[in-house]
């Protein structure tokens, strides 16, 4: 279905981004990957998930804080493939603290890697999309993009500002081959996830799995958490010609979360 297409996802070694990269390479795109830590693995997982099509997987190193590292970035990736006709925004990073002792860095760091980062993939994407009348912009928001929780004011307000920024690039392009929308999870067992599961076991003396009990009850009336491969076919549905018309909707994948 995406034979010929080329996808690149920001924040792509693991978790949720890894597991979008896959889903698109199962239907035939290209892939740049983007991230920290192990490239091999991911390279291989993506490569596999793609063979049947023959897809080239490429990466690029973009620290998604530098604006400088984003251009560097949508320059290789057109120089390797022609040009970005998926664009997942994707790449993100968490701090927990109430708002009085919330340190000034890292909410300036939460900002620019979850929100301003997407602000420059996709204005530097648009030109070629729309040149060719056709794009799929797909920024993986939260539920945080929709309602809030204690101790998470930067990545609420970063995540709040992708459903914002997901909305206005719809609307500037409504009338073109280039869609842009939201993909917002509630609970996905991410790494970014597994770290918050152990504070929580460690503080309360509980079992890993009672921890996992525990983080769900709080917000997930479905009690199961959402995976990297079911997030990966809602972008493989937006990139379809079913979702031709589906613009700036922010689509939650949260177990009931925001419906309470």
């Amino acid at each position: 279905m995406l034979n010929g297409k080329t996808a690149l996802v920001t924040g792509s070694t693991s978790g949720i981004g890894l597991g979008i990269a896959k889903a698109l390479a199962r239907q035939g795109a290209n892939i740049m990957l983007n991230g920290f830590g192990d490239v091999e693995g991911p390279r291989a997982e993506v490569l596999a998930a793609g063979a049947a099509h023959g897809v080239r997987v490429d990466y690029h190193g973009a620290d998604m804080s530098r604006a400088g590292d984003i251009e560097d970035m949508m320059k290789f990736s057109a120089a390797q493939f022609g040009r970005v006709d998926i664009l997942v925004n994707n790449a993100g990073i968490q701090h927990v603290a109430s708002v009085q002792d919330f340190p000034a860095e890292r909410w300036d760091a939460i900002i620019a890697i979850n929100l301003t980062s997407a602000f420059h993939t996709t204005r530097l994407a648009l030109p070629a999309m729309q040149a060719a009348n056709w794009g799929r912009i797909i920024n993986v928001a939260s539920v945080h993009g929709l309602v809030a929780s204690a101790q998470k004011s930067a990545y609420v307000a970063a995540k709040h500002g992708i459903v914002g920024l997901t909305k206005v690039t719809a609307l500037e392009n409504a009338t073109t081959g280039v869609t842009c929308n939201a993909i917002c999870p509630g609970w996905v067992l991410t790494p970014l996830v597994q770290k918050q599961v152990d504070a929580k076991a460690a503080e309360h003396g509980l079992s890993n799995e009672d921890a996992k009990k525990l983080l769900l009850g709080e917000k997930e009336p479905s009690m199961q958490f959402t995976t990297p491969e079911e997030l990966g076919e809602l972008a493989v549905f937006f990139c379809s010609p079913a979702a031709n018309n589906v613009r700036g909707v922010a689509w939650n994948m949260d177990g009931g979360w925001a419906a309470q």
